[in-house]
């Protein structure tokens, strides 16, 4: 192929790539149109292109996509450590160094000592293959991934209440039908700008927009009813609204007595918590929390979408199940304009998750201390059962193993963990006492700067494979331009480590479609079955939803139409305590933190802080504090200031918002070093799911001069 493109180039017309963005869920579908300008350099013109996401829509970090792929700034030829300088070496050499210093952290400490850890941007095929990486050449139980810190209360939450963890049970077509909407912690506004338009025209339509932030962002601009509750909070809030909707009388009692197990054991819980206490502890008041309670219960129709706001908490996974019992006391879903959606942040955060890369999962969702998935999977791969690890553990974990020692050897491929973890100083104190630490990535990031061994990885312009957008769907994006340099795609670089460790025989792929046939297979009978998924249907039909267990089964645009994905049938309420969060503020440090996005850049920034243009409109980070709360600490506007938390400190600029709670402040997650805001962000991890609680800890904010 990289001949054909190269003529086509060289032709002189116009050359014209269609893909689509690297960056969000949506996925949105585009053209990069190279052309030669009259100076004969190469200019750039963006196109979008229709799709049943977008709707043929591009926000700013798509319209720029192809600056960070294109960049000077690119990893192009492995690199190994020599003293205190990276030098360029061959990929022979880089393999051989691999094999030499993995065969010896085994041989000393046992397999376990190597850890793998993946990201939520990866292609289906790369993390499907990343997960039997882990398992069947290097045989370590040790793998999970940046994906951990994106949906895994809100997964954790699905599977438990409906059997099932799809990003959203129903087509982002049906939010127009939703007569009452509640986005809680989710600023779609910024982080997936293209899918507004849903969410204008439902209003168009009638729809009641509730939003549940303690921040007024562009989303909370829309609603029509804002709840600014206490960050951490949120588990409390929905307490409160289901109150509201028992005392109103608007639960669907035939739903539930159908459809459902554990709302009698629900409803006692509700009818002992007293209002006055719940608008007390959340910040919110009786009279919005009622009314909030009797919208969604009075809509004939309505929807429940969450994200990191109200899933990035310690009681995260808690906080999803409370709104879950909500959308189900209304018999809000299984039908037009009814539904849940968890929004996924990642690009591929839905299938990454799906087929490998989480410590307690295989392939189609199968759990690997199951003995009846463990023997399948193992069957697709051609291995013993016995010979699969079993359970490892989260992402964070890992760096605490890392930090303990009990992981000597640590393979990072498309993350940057010292960035994206909690309490990141003890993370990177841990990565600085591995004896080897491999990062396969595009870009030297925080963490590939302390890496012993670089290899130069692919962009989404370079590497074909399927990604799963936030509504399940499947999406195809074709490779349309040649690797740069040495750089060589991810899937590939696997292949090739296994046949330098022996393991060759497992991994004999020519192309990722290759991978996509076994990956069909390992997952078919599996709650994310895949198996009726072909690269030809994907290419004459767009998207197809998962699941689709046949080649001539459409997908499942809509789950839970007739029954729940528990053996039952049934879906599940539990009672839910009011949490506070694991730490709150005191006199030395009075203030909460919460973290999130920006417009214009995507997770730790390695990508878009190497775009010019997105660069350019947010240069530096910042803490945005309420003006009331600047006067009493003496900060103006603009000025450089110390942000502190019991594990660290930062320095930042103040912003000045009288968007935000005055007992609140907040800082983006997307720079590190002496900007990183998970330097303080705390460590403790809901019990659950594993998530870190990057929504809530207490800080306190001083002018630096």
């Amino acid at each position: 192929m990289n001949n054909i493109l190269d003529q086509d180039r060289a032709s002189g017309s116009p050359f014209v790539m269609n893909t689509q963005c690297p960056f969000c869920s949506v996925q949105c579908k585009m053209q990069v149109i190279e052309e030669k300008d009259d100076a004969g350099a190469a200019a750039y013109s963006i196109r979008a292109l229709p799709n049943a996401a977008s709707e043929g829509r591009l926000c700013v970090k798509g319209m720029n996509a192809y600056q960070h792929a294109l960049t000077g700034e690119r990893l192009l030829h492995p690199m190994a450590r020599k003293g205190d300088r990276m030098v360029q070496i061959s990929w022979e050499e880089a393999y051989t160094l691999i094999g030499e210093r993995f065969r010896s952290s085994q041989q000393l400490h046992g397999r376990d000592s190597i850890g793998v850890y993946g990201g939520g941007s990866l292609t289906n095929e790369s993390a499907y293959l990343l997960g039997k990486f882990a398992r069947v050449a290097l045989q370590s139980k040790y793998i999970d991934y940046n994906g951990r810190f994106c949906m895994s209360a809100a997964a954790s939450a699905g599977n438990k209440a409906f059997g099932i963890d799809r990003g959203l049970t129903n087509a982002l077509a049906d939010i127009p039908l939703a007569k009452c909407i509640i986005l809680a912690g989710t600023n779609i506004a910024e982080c997936q700008p293209t899918l507004m338009p849903y969410f204008t025209r439902a209003k168009e339509n009638g729809s009641y927009l509730i939003v549940i932030d303690p921040r007024e962002t562009a989303t909370a601009q829309l609603a029509d009813l804002h709840l600014k509750v206490k960050p951490g909070m949120d588990a409390a809030l929905t307490n409160g609204m289901l109150k509201a909707v028992l005392e109103a009388g608007l639960t669907d009692e035939a739903f539930l007595a159908k459809r459902t197990r554990g709302f009698d054991d629900v409803k006692r819980h509700i009818e002992s918590l007293d209002m006055a206490d719940i608008a007390e502890m959340t910040g919110v008041s009786e009279e919005e929390i009622r009314a909030a309670g009797k919208a969604f219960g009075e809509a004939a129709t309505g929807m429940v979408f969450t994200a990191r706001g109200v899933e990035q908490q310690t009681d995260g996974y808690m906080s999803v199940r409370n709104l879950l019992n909500l959308t189900l006391a209304t018999g809000k879903i299984g039908r037009p304009g009814c539904g849940y959606g968890a929004v996924t942040g990642q690009a591929n955060g839905q299938g990454g998750r799906e087929h490998g890369q989480k410590a307690d999962q295989l392939p189609g969702y199968r759990m690997i201390d199951n003995p009846e998935h463990r023997a399948y999977v193992a069957g697709v791969w051609g291995i013993e059962p016995e010979e699969l690890p079993g359970k490892g553990v989260s992402a964070y974990e890992m760096m605490e193993k890392v930090h303990a020692g009990e992981i000597k050897t640590l393979f990072v491929m498309g993350s940057n963990p010292v960035v994206s973890n909690p309490n990141a100083n003890f993370v990177e104190e841990g990565l600085r006492k591995l004896d080897f630490l491999v990062v396969a990535d595009m870009f030297v990031s925080e963490t590939g700067r302390m890496a012993d061994l670089l290899l130069p990885v692919t962009a989404y312009l370079e590497n074909e494979g399927t990604m799963t957008n936030l509504e399940g769907r499947v999406l195809l994006r074709e490779a349309m331009r040649p690797s740069p340099g040495e750089a060589r795609h991810d899937w590939r670089v696997l292949c090739e480590i296994a046949e330098e460790l022996g393991r060759g025989r497992w991994f004999d792929y020519g192309k990722a479609e290759d991978i996509f046939e076994e990956l069909r297979l390992a997952s078919k009978g599996g709650i994310a079955d895949y198996y009726g998924i072909t690269y030809d249907r994907l290419r004459r039909e767009e998207g197809i939803y998962w699941p689709c267990p046949s080649v001539d089964h459409p997908g499942a645009k809509r789950l839970f139409e007739e029954r729940f994905a528990h053996a039952d049938g049934k879906a599940e309420l539990i009672p839910v305590e009011n949490h506070f969060p694991k730490e709150m503020t005191d006199g030395e440090y009075p203030l909460f933190l919460t973290t999130g996005r920006v417009l214009t850049h995507y997770l730790t920034g390695v990508q878009t802080r190497r775009s010019p243009s997105l660069a350019s409109r947010d240069v530096e980070s910042f803490v945005e504090l309420h003006p009331a709360t600047a006067r009493k600490l003496r900060i103006g506007d603009g000025e450089l200031v110390t942000v502190a938390s019991r594990r660290g400190s930062i320095v930042l600029r103040s912003r000045y918002s009288a968007k935000i709670r005055q007992d609140t402040v907040f800082v983006p997650m997307h720079w590190g070093d002496t900007q990183s805001v998970n330097k303080l962000t705390h460590e403790a991890l809901d019990p659950t799911c594993r998530m870190p609680g990057f929504k809530v800890c207490a800080v306190r904010v001083e002018a630096l001069y």
